[in-house]
């Protein structure tokens, strides 16, 4: 019937000599992107209502008790905690990187710009886990760091399996993302409204803040807010440079779907990650003043 409805509708057209509208094309794929984003978290919402049995491994029913027992142990409660504050402390780092490095690529009349954003994107190339693995071998016991350090003062530094690890090793992954975002962003800002400061006599950092950084404030917040979610999913990271006491959302996330065979509580954990993810998100866009918002 969809495939008639539609073909009436197309000769109708034909019939007026109009041409077909763009959302006439564009529609079908887009139920059919919905469809697929729509049907596994409807999947996941129907998992975390069953209860896990040892044997049978998940009973059909509707109940709350997943996200009961999510809020009420400390255990998660505290997981959640530490998903956050890796997750804040890292993007913060990273804008306060990105933003000077980005401003510097934007007004670049360099004829080495290129090779800078290809150094910048070449990282991109290679998959967040094999950047893991080398990060372990700069921290781990014995190793490059660890060696430099027990030369020059005698004694070795551990950084293996600790929070600067971790946020270091998710920051190198999200960076890149922030700087080519707010690079992008400052580019469309019209450098002769800086001269135009210039000649009014502003100094070069009176400049930036009260001209480049509000014009430039969207696309920070909006590669701050990339950074984040990022950070907030992450597994690699957390799993191989964090060690096993070191606990996120994502690797716990896994451990009770693969692990435990908890596919109930891991379902709950995954939407309980999304829905804070996406609250958190939506919730930054107030800290924006509203003159500014695009």
């Amino acid at each position: 019937m969809a495939e008639t409805a539609t073909a009436k509708l197309a000769t109708l057209y034909r019939e007026k000599g109009q041409a077909l509208p763009a959302s006439f094309f564009l529609t079908p794929a887009t139920l059919l992107v919905l469809f697929m984003l729509l049907a596994p978290l409807l999947l996941l919402l129907r998992f975390s209502l069953n209860r896990y049995d040892p044997t049978e491994l998940m009973i059909e029913m509707v109940t709350v008790e997943n996200y009961i027992r999510f809020v009420t142990d400390p255990f998660y409660l505290g997981v959640m905690r530490t998903t956050l504050l890796v997750a804040l402390g890292s993007t913060l780092i990273c804008v306060i990187f990105a933003v000077p490095i980005a401003y510097r690529l934007a007004r670049s009349q360099s004829r080495w710009k290129g090779m800078f954003m290809l150094a910048l994107v070449l990282p991109l190339f290679v998959g967040g886990t094999v950047r893991m693995v080398g990060w372990m071998i700069l921290f781990a016991k014995a190793g490059i760091i660890d060696g430099i350090a027990t030369a020059l003062t005698g004694h070795g530094l551990e950084l293996m399996y600790t929070t600067f690890a971790v946020i270091l090793g998710i920051v190198s992954i999200t960076l890149p993302f922030a700087i080519l975002t707010i690079q992008s962003a400052i580019e469309t800002i019209d450098p002769r409204i800086e001269e135009a400061a210039q000649s009014l006599g502003a100094a070069p950092s009176r400049r930036f803040w009260r001209v480049v950084w509000p014009l430039a404030l969207p696309g920070t917040a909006t590669a701050a807010i990339l950074c984040f979610i990022l950070s907030m999913n992450a597994y690699a990271t957390p799993f191989l440079v964090g060690g096993p006491r070191f606990q996120m959302m994502a690797p716990i996330l896994y451990w009770e779907f693969s692990t435990n065979n908890n596919w109930p509580f891991a379902s709950a954990l995954a939407l309980i990650l999304m829905a804070t993810t996406l609250v958190l998100t939506a919730c930054s866009g107030l800290l924006i003043p509203r003159r500014y918002r695009v």
